[in-house]
């Protein structure tokens, strides 16, 4: 008899229990029913969110959003050719490096890696 009950409940009350329970979900369903089909969905609504609309998937990273690249500092001549200067690993070194600039024609720019410097150059 031990066996038949371990937690100290009877596997009859069990099944009693469960099949009472259906009973009443089984009358619960068939009112809402005759309500209409909206009471069902508002009263799972409280229960299950609707999916939320997801942003679209970006699109493949660019070079310069992965970091493979370097920034410049880069001066642009009279002829509108620009010639690198120096160049650093990091935006903020560059800047660093930038910051007490005074000559209009000096600018820092990202430069990715396999783009030639001629990009920099002025239209």
């Amino acid at each position: 008899m031990a066996s038949d009950r371990p937690f100290g409940i009877n596997p009859e009350d069990l099944e009693r229990a469960l099949r009472e329970a259906g009973i009443e979900i089984r009358d619960f369903l068939g009112k809402v029913d005759r309500t209409g089909v909206n009471t069902l969905a508002s009263l799972f609504g409280q229960f299950v969110q609707p999916e939320r609309a997801r942003p679209p998937k970006p699109e493949d990273e660019t070079t310069g959003e992965t970091g493979s690249g370097v920034w410049v500092i880069y001066r642009v001549d009279d002829a509108g050719e620009a010639r690198v200067e120096q160049v650093f690993p990091s935006e903020l070194e560059a800047l660093r490096a930038h910051r007490d600039n005074t000559d209009e024609n000096r600018r820092v720019r990202f430069l990715p890696y396999g783009v030639p410097a001629t990009v920099l150059d002025a239209p």
